[in-house]
């Protein structure tokens, strides 16, 4: 049988993880790709370093050019992560004429135009299946099984992070403090979880996702987005007795030749598959025009689910027998698609106030909301403490214009101390 070689950059968790699943499955991915996979070169920062798995000797290499002018390296696996240098090793390995596989969201969110072009010009395949949902084949679902379709809608938990801490927080009563300390000791957030709490990690994915799947160049920078830092136990509850469950929610519609493209907390129906995804796994629910929707869901991090990705897009390279072809991966038509702006999204809405008990609060702000064409719901109060209450509404869809204008007059009452939560609502209609 025919041997490959490749090389691997970085050796962090999910370098580890596709070491592992080369050794492993070693028989398993020589049946299904007709190849004998030989790892030759892995670079790594601090090749004295000590680590958990042992690795071949002589293979590791602080030297990115022992990989970039070795003509037998025909592959090359990024696994870096965000970092311009990761960019510059890929554009020459490239130039060098070997295959790219990354796991690398950053990149693909911020350089994909540059990087594709350079993989048409070099002729050489560029997968990147890992860098949205680790194990969940979001991807290659998009470019190949649902390539009859026109793709009309994409909703997904895409990061596991967020899901741990709002899953702690829903099932176990923890506060958002707790959770996030919770997850940084198991591994699941960074020391600095910036990028996951605040949204960030979920725009790139949504960037990677809405390109492929509308056909456009998305900028992350034009997709709206929303932490998790604001939600308290108090809006879990209410979310509870309206008959919600709060998710981190990516979205991403097109509607009339527009995109609408929105990271932030989401009250969904509590009977909605979506709503019991809970700890780290993703889930992923598409819908085209012709098969409908579809939902999928795994684990979207970690070493194995990651490997697994990254692996299966060396696999299919090889079958491919790295040889030039039509780069299906990198080349499609694109088209410039507007991005709507925020105030121009219609939903139903959960707003919560902090108000003084006094009469004539409701009916107030009841005018209010009717004076900008909104109609509420349903109202739930609840005395919190002292002659504070609290008053939560539900709306029919309005447009996002409509609520700002209604809150900003609604927080003039004398009534009213403050607008403590305004969270969208994700229905699936």
């Amino acid at each position: 049988m025919e041997k490959v070689k490749i090389a691997i950059l970085g050796f962090g968790n999910v370098g580890t993880g596709v070491w592992k699943i080369l050794l492993e499955n070693k028989k398993e991915i020589m049946k299904r790709s007709n190849y004998e996979i030989e790892v030759t070169k892995i670079l790594v920062k601090d090749i004295n370093k000590k680590r958990d798995i042992a690795v071949t000797p002589g293979i590791l290499t602080n030297n990115i050019d022992d990989i970039i002018n070795d003509e037998s390296i025909k592959i090359v696996v990024e696994l870096i992560g965000g970092c311009s240098e990761a960019k510059d090793y890929m554009i020459r390995a490239m130039k060098a004429k070997k295959h790219i596989v990354t796991a690398n969201k950053l990149a693909i969110a911020n350089w994909s135009k540059e990087l594709f072009k350079i993989a048409d010009t070099e002729n050489v395949l560029f997968y990147y299946e890992a860098s949205v949902a680790g194990g969940i084949p979001i991807i290659r679902e998009i470019n190949e099984s649902l390539t009859a379709n026109r793709i009309e809608q994409i909703v997904g938990i895409i990061n596991g992070t967020t899901n741990y801490i709002l899953s702690k927080m829903t099932l176990d009563g923890s506060s958002f403090d707790e959770a996030l300390k919770e997850a940084q000791v198991k591994g699941y957030a960074e020391a600095d979880p910036t990028s996951d709490v605040d949204g960030y990690d979920a725009v790139y994915k949504l960037a990677i996702m809405s390109s492929l799947a509308f056909g456009t160049e998305v900028d992350h920078d034009c997709i709206y987005r929303e932490g998790i830092r604001n939600i308290s136990a108090v809006d879990i509850e209410y979310a509870k007795k309206f008959g919600y469950t709060i998710k981190l929610l990516a979205i991403a519609k097109e509607i009339n030749n527009k995109l609408e493209l929105r990271v932030h907390p989401t009250l969904i129906p509590s009977t909605h598959p979506m709503a019991n995804v809970n700890d780290v796994y993703n889930s992923i629910m598409i819908k085209g025009n012709a098969v409908g929707e579809l939902m999928l869901y795994g684990k979207g991090a970690g070493d194995l689910p990651t490997g697994s990705a990254v692996v299966g897009d060396i696999i299919s390279i090889l079958r491919n027998n790295i040889k030039p072809v039509d780069l299906t991966e990198t080349s499609c038509t694109v088209e410039f698609k507007e991005v709507k702006k925020a105030r121009e999204n219609e939903s139903e809405f959960y707003i919560r106030l902090d108000f003084k008990d006094k009469e004539g609060v409701l009916g107030d702000t009841a005018n209010i909301f009717g004076e900008n064409n909104v109609s509420i719901v349903s109202i739930t109060q609840d005395v919190e403490r002292g002659d504070h209450s609290s008053l939560a509404f539900i709306t029919h869809k309005s447009e996002e214009k409509n609520i700002r204008n209604s809150l900003n007059k609604i927080i003039q009452l004398d009534s009213v101390n403050n607008v403590e939560s305004i969270i969208r609502i994700e229905s699936f209609n």
